[in-house]
């Protein structure tokens, strides 16, 4: 039961981050949701083949080095642009 509740998660997760391209804010909320998702299915993993939990906190780790970034990202950007719409910010200038 919990399987079919994490890919629902993840794919809701996918569904926002697909229809949502417009701010950075929301792809990055839908980012982090799937990165639960996705810790939480490690998580079942490992729980049923009675494995230790060790590598879910490294990956723990990591999804929170990348949301750090990625805000850290998303803060440069509005001082720059004064907001956080996508369509506004060109690499081209």
């Amino acid at each position: 039961m919990m399987i079919y509740i994490s890919c629902l998660i993840f794919f809701s997760g996918l569904f926002v981050f697909s229809s949502k391209r417009k701010h950075l804010l929301l792809m990055l909320l839908s980012l982090e949701f799937v990165v639960l998702s996705l810790f939480l299915n490690l998580f079942i993993f490992l729980e049923n083949m009675n494995f230790e939990y060790f590598f879910s906190m490294i990956f723990l780790t990591m999804s929170v080095c990348e949301g750090a970034m990625g805000l850290s990202l998303l803060v440069s950007m509005i001082r720059v642009c004064g907001n956080d719409y996508i369509l506004s910010f060109s690499s081209l200038w």
